[in-house]
């Protein structure tokens, strides 16, 4: 039986995936940028990425890397890759332009490897390894500032599934033609009103998500230590309750692109550092600091350089255990 068409004229064109994250057939203003000829994009940019699967996060096969935002003017969707030494960007959504006129920083443009002199020979090698590295600054507090809060005091795989349940569940589908999965993480408002029982379900205890739920409320004042010096921005952040010197140390590396600010209060790193640079696994935070004396105002470069070398004591004990706080 032939098939019958309704008569009349066409009804408006069906949404399509692209369509229905837009609001409309996006057209983006690819821009084009100089970067220093060795730029690593993985190397810079994968400080931002929490975990394989993070929502917010993809590397494509082509070389791409697509970030979705929450930017000042709303979600944003960047993709960028290298192409013949340059970077080439294009940005959808109504954060587009905002990201595409942060794109030099978050290359790290505004950073200055020069300034790094390695007096070690570990850190010699891996940073004639390793050039393309640059630190990026996001110019955005919440967007860093959150996921580490998830990750105080657990593994990092439960930090990661909290983050993805959280910012599938409550963020929205990145503008434009992203790939598919890829999300803008909540607004501020919609993280201070998430109920008990979702951080519950999303394996978030509730000193967590209580010192989330202080800093959302805060977000403006949190986000204008974005163009602050380190030790500002920290402060900023720290007051409060619930942020201390680990996690602002996290936050600022990323938001602020801050080169000193090494991190304190974590389980591994000192003993990383110290055995390193000095064959001490047992080093501690005030050791630890006295080993990066030498590299003062380089100080998160050089640590960021020693864990890339891959160089970390034997393991003596089995990882932690990861909590189910969801199962309770």
């Amino acid at each position: 039986m032939a098939a019958r068409f309704p008569s009349g004229p066409p009804g408006p064109p069906r949404p399509t995936r692209t369509t229905a994250r837009g609001g409309h057939v996006p057209v983006p203003t690819p821009r084009s940028l100089d970067t220093a000829p060795d730029l690593d994009l993985g190397l810079t940019l994968g400080p931002l990425r929490r975990g394989p699967a993070d929502p917010t996060f993809r590397a494509t096969p082509d070389g791409s890397v697509w970030r979705a935002s929450r930017t000042p003017d709303g979600p944003g969707t960047l993709r960028v890759r290298m192409d013949a030494g340059r970077a080439a960007a294009e940005a959808w959504g109504p954060g587009a332009a905002w990201l595409l006129d942060g794109l030099p920083a978050l290359l790290g443009a505004e950073d200055d490897p020069a300034a790094f002199v390695p007096r070690h020979k570990l850190l010699l090698a891996i940073h004639r390894r390793r050039p393309g590295l640059r630190l990026t600054r996001t110019g955005l507090v919440l967007e860093s500032l959150i996921p580490t809060v998830l990750e105080q005091k657990v593994t990092t795989h439960e930090a990661y599934g909290s983050w993805r349940h959280l910012v599938r569940k409550y963020g929205e589908p990145a503008p434009g033609p992203a790939p598919e999965g890829l999300y803008a993480m909540p607004d501020a408002r919609t993280w201070a009103r998430i109920p008990s029982w979702e951080w519950h379900l999303a394996n978030v205890d509730g000193k967590r998500a209580a010192t989330i739920v202080r800093a959302a409320r805060v977000a403006a004042r949190l986000e204008e230590a974005a163009a602050m010096d380190g030790p500002a921005a920290r402060a900023r952040l720290e007051l409060v309750p619930g942020i201390g010197p680990w996690t602002s140390a996290e936050t600022v590396q990323r938001s602020n692109g801050a080169p000193d600010e090494v991190t304190t209060g974590d389980l591994h790193l000192p003993g990383i550092v110290g055995w390193a640079l000095a064959g001490d696994r047992t080093t501690d935070d005030a050791a630890m600091l006295d080993l990066l004396a030498p590299y003062a105002g380089q100080r998160h470069r050089a640590a960021r350089l020693i864990l890339l070398s891959g160089r970390v004591p034997p393991r003596r004990a089995p990882r932690m255990t990861p909590g189910n706080i969801a199962g309770l």
